[in-house]
């Protein structure tokens, strides 16, 4: 029989829920699925833990499933060697005690943990695939960087959120070449870190429009009553986000319409390369999933997607994606969508500290084809089995 790869896993903190939890404790335990609790193929091996609250778990977990901790990246890259001694790598640099800059961006740690990475696979001289949680990075350049050292080394890199993996109500999925004339979505959560879900859910579906991902020219971000006056002179549709609204899970029951019941909307303009444009309209206290809403060919088409509380499954199939990349050594989707997203939500994050300016984004030049082939996702429109039922 081949041996079980075994896998390292860098985080900032291991708590419940922190994505160290809901990530990496399915590698450890299983993974619930529509269809049940999978097993997993490879094994956890090593952890290193950035911080340590007060309701840490990473403790615990690792004497339980006899996980070493080790102090360094590079002893946990090494099992405690001198040379690379696993077969991949899971990063998080989410959820901890990281500062904020003046734009409001949470500096994780997420370069300088690939920066320890990808020093010990080049000393090594042996590539082996990297997962990175969420966005590269808060700043651009740190992302570039990131995105180009892995290409150096030829490291196979996936990044991003499990947003674009979960449940779609009605199912849709743009098939590869779809004219596309424009698309929106709605979304909720805080700035940053959920502006991010949005904007990569957004782009997971319009980047499979014809003529394939050419980058982004430039952002705009507004919010308040500067919101509600972009869709009258409209640089959003109205008709999408009606059709958003009618569709997906909101507030629409409650009397009024979305103005009076969102007192802060954020709106992310983007504008493509190609002449395309997308939005993402932030509706946080009316919107309680992401709806996504384009016009193809003149009809309109409209899917909730829709995520899940504990046993938190949306992870499941991201881990189930990261998966599949450490066994077969290729990433399930590109990871230039990541590199693309982040950027963008940079460059949104600029806009909104200059006081809402359109940004141009000369350096969003990011080219890449969508997949042809699907990720791992649920079949089902809403959770069922072994995704509803919370386990220890």
């Amino acid at each position: 029989m081949t041996e079980r790869k075994k896998i390292a896993a860098v985080v900032t903190e291991y708590r419940i829920p922190a994505h160290a939890d809901v990530i990496v404790g399915k590698f450890i335990k299983g993974f619930p699925m529509d269809e049940g609790l999978i097993a997993p193929k490879v094994d956890i091996a090593s952890l290193y833990l950035d911080q340590i609250p007060e309701n840490d778990i990473g403790l615990q977990v690792a004497e339980e499933y006899g996980i070493p901790i080790y102090n360094s990246i590079v002893k946990a890259l090494c099992l405690g060697g001198d040379e690379l001694a696993v077969d991949g790598v899971i990063s998080i640099g989410e959820h901890g005690d990281y500062a904020a800059n003046e734009k409001d961006q949470r500096m994780w740690p997420r370069r300088y943990f690939f920066e320890q990475i990808a020093g010990v696979i080049a000393t090594s001289n042996r590539a082996v695939p990297v997962f990175s949680d969420k966005h590269l990075s808060y700043n651009w350049q740190d992302a570039k960087w990131m995105y180009d050292r892995a290409s150096k080394l030829g490291i196979p890199f996936m990044a991003g959120s499990s947003i674009p993996l979960i449940w779609r109500d009605p199912w849709l999925e743009h098939e590869l070449e779809t004219p596309i004339d424009e698309a929106i979505i709605l979304g909720r959560g805080s700035l940053e870190g959920y502006g991010f879900h949005s904007l990569e859910a957004l782009q997971e579906m319009v980047e499979r429009r014809r003529g394939a991902e050419t980058g982004i020219a430039a952002v705009q971000y507004l919010e308040g009553d500067a919101v509600w006056k972009a869709g009258d002179q409209g640089l959003w549709s109205r008709e999408l986000a009606k059709a958003a609204v009618e569709a997906g899970d909101t507030l629409k029951d409650v009397e009024g319409d979305m103005e009076s019941n969102c007192p802060e909307p954020v709106a992310f303009l983007l504008e493509y390369n190609d002449g395309f444009k997308a939005v993402v309209l932030r509706l946080t206290s009316y919107v309680r999933e992401w709806i996504y809403a384009a016009r193809v060919d003149g009809q309109v088409q409209v899917t909730s997607l829709n995520s899940c509380g504990p046993p938190y499954p949306i992870f499941s199939y991201l881990g189930l994606n990261i998966q599949e990349m450490f066994l077969t050594g290729v990433p399930q989707y590109p990871v230039e969508r990541t590199l693309l997203v982040t950027g963008a939500l940079e460059a949104l994050m600029e806009s909104r500290y200059q006081g809402s300016v359109r940004v141009k984004t000369p350096h969003l030049n990011v080219r890449y084809k969508a997949p042809n082939k699907r990720p791992i996702r649920p079949t089902a429109p809403r959770p069922v089995g072994a995704s509803k039922v919370p386990f220890d």
